[in-house]
């Protein structure tokens, strides 16, 4: 038994308290399973926080309620929502009166005996102040609610970011591509009448120009950001909203009169005198009154605190598909960026490999063209002389041929470089621009 530790969960639903003992391994679920026995809510829909807004870990035993070394070992508390109700609108009963204390509230001008009003009045004391805590307890109970709705906030800040800055990076580089294959397929048309033309490829491309327009549907995140931008207003309103902050000030000035009021009936003498209890129960009627009141707020406030949670969770999974949404975008953009500049390397290659058959076959003829006949046959070549061997056939121009032909390709090597700089300097100015 002395091992065993004593967990309070304030069921915010009913504002009724149940407590349970807790066995040192005990899991989370396991306790959940009792909680749902006494409360009827189901294991599902429990959410379980401390007054710090955090939800219990369903990884970690049960233990995780109770925190020891900092207060009291019956001062913490558990704060229990139901996550399928997001109005909370009561009726809460508040705490019943003890016999002696209803028996003076429901006659307050009978006399009694200064002793015995005294254990009375003291009931009365512990009552009024009870209402008070009951009130601080839900107070708390509220503001772990504020307090979790605002993890969920900065979580959906962080997500909301993310996503814009992954719209603004799908636009930029859609406005990139698109400015870039517009200059590719001019430049494609102006080089067709001499050069290299590929129906195949002009069709990918015009189909990539409209793939990306599509892909641009993706960046549109106005709604998202709009339906954040009101609810982020919302829970600023909440914040500063004067049910934000504890209203317990009239009680608390009820129970020092309250309190005042004992040690003044105290401070008579035990003689034989009577008194009636008028002033103490106008004390209890205006505490439940102004509990009444409160509590009232409390609830109306913790309802909305709960809906823009709730707001919250249903936002996430769409934010979520439209990250994903936009990163399938970009990635479709970049394929297609990457396979357009590889088709270009290949229409310049396949340009490169002409020129140069070309030019090798026209240096060849003219090589043959330029050489005489003469050189081919044997000097002096008359009558019955005798032909000379291989050796002796002159050839005073094929040293002229072949530089010639080195010259020329040395101009188309000259071309090539220059072409491929060209290329390289529209590229950059269309990534600078």
């Amino acid at each position: 038994v002395l091992f065993l530790q004593l967990v309070h969960i304030l069921n915010m639903t009913s504002a009724k308290i149940v407590s349970f003992l807790l066995h040192p391994e005990e899991s989370l679920h396991s306790l959940q399973n009792r909680i749902e026995f006494e409360t009827g809510i189901s294991t599902g829909n429990q959410e379980l926080l401390l007054e710090t807004g955090i939800c219990l870990d369903p990884r970690k035993p049960a233990s995780q309620c109770v925190i020891d070394g900092v207060r009291g070992w019956d001062s913490y508390m558990v704060y229990l929502f139901d996550k399928s109700k997001t109005v909370y609108d009561g009726p809460f009963a508040s705490r019943s009166l003890s016999d002696c204390v209803n028996y003076i509230v429901q006659d307050s001008k009978i006399q009694l005996p200064i002793p015995q009003l005294r254990k009375v009045w003291a009931e009365a004391v512990h009552y009024v102040i009870g209402l008070k805590e009951d009130y601080s307890r839900l107070f708390q109970g509220q503001r772990a609610a504020m307090l979790s709705l605002l993890r969920y906030n900065a979580n959906l800040i962080k997500m909301k970011n993310n996503m814009v800055s992954a719209s603004q990076q799908l636009k930029a580089k859609l406005e990139f591509f698109h400015q870039s294959i517009r200059l590719d397929l001019e430049r494609y048309s102006d080089q067709m009448a001499y050069g290299i033309s590929s129906e195949k490829m002009l069709k990918a491309w015009k189909e990539m120009e409209e793939k990306a327009s599509q892909c641009a549907q993706a960046e549109d995140i106005g709604y998202l950001d709009e339906q954040i931008m009101a609810l982020h207003t919302e829970i600023v309103e909440l914040q500063k909203s004067p049910y934000a902050r504890r209203q317990g000030e009239v009680m608390e000035s009820l129970e020092q009169r309250a309190i005042d009021l004992y040690k003044q009936l105290k401070a008579r003498p035990p003689d034989h005198a009577y008194s009636d209890s008028t002033d103490m129960v106008k004390i209890i009627v205006q505490t439940v009154q102004s509990q009444d009141r409160v509590l009232k707020e409390l609830f109306g406030h913790l309802s909305k605190l709960l809906g823009c949670k709730q707001k919250i969770i249903d936002l996430l999974p769409e934010i979520e598909v439209a990250l994903n949404n936009i990163k399938e975008a970009d990635s479709s953009v970049m394929q297609m960026q990457g396979k357009r500049q590889r088709e270009i390397w290949h229409l310049l290659k396949i340009a490169c490999t002409q020129s140069s058959s070309r030019s090798l076959v026209s240096s060849s003829l003219e090589g043959t063209a330029s050489t005489p006949a003469a050189t081919w046959l044997p000097q002096g070549c008359s009558g019955n002389s005798a032909p000379h061997p291989l050796s002796s056939l002159a050839a005073p121009e094929e040293g002229e041929n072949f530089a010639d032909m080195i010259r020329e390709n040395v101009n188309y090597l000259e071309l090539f470089s220059s072409i491929l700089q060209e290329v390289r300097q529209e590229q950059n100015s269309m990534m600078v621009s």
